[in-house]
């Protein structure tokens, strides 16, 4: 048994636009529901520069994470959705910045639309906390 199924709802993020919640434990498992570039209020931040967008996504995962007492060390699996494949090395870029040495698994998929006009990157992922 991995333990209680939890679900959260993380502090400055937007409200979710569908039925789901930001983030599920279970146990020692972290999964955290895909991050975009909003803000509080829900408003896509970085308009077209997919860096900018991707800084907001990886700051928005950083709080969902820290919400379940996980951090970016911590993500075994990451999957990310693109408009533009060609945006690869820009994501990867801001990537390495905020995980650091830590390399966790992933998958790239490029998408035709996301759920919100403007929006150029989606991150989903899925870590083990320490000590839970």
């Amino acid at each position: 048994m991995l333990g209680p199924r939890k679900e959260l709802r993380v502090p400055g993020m937007a409200e979710p636009i569908s039925h789901f919640t930001h983030v599920v434990t279970a146990g020692p498992l972290v999964f955290v529901s895909g991050c975009v570039a909003t803000d509080t209020n829900g408003t896509v931040v970085g308009g077209s520069d997919v860096v900018a967008q991707t800084r907001q996504v990886h700051e928005n995962l950083k709080a969902c994470l820290a919400a379940a007492g996980a951090t970016f060390a911590d993500v075994c699996k990451v999957t990310v959705y693109v408009k533009n494949i060609a945006d690869r090395e820009k994501i990867n870029t801001v990537r390495a910045e905020y995980f650091g040495a830590s390399r966790p698994a992933s998958t790239l998929v490029e998408i035709s639309r996301f759920a919100r006009e403007g929006m150029l990157v989606e991150i989903e992922a899925i870590a083990v906390r320490p000590g839970a």
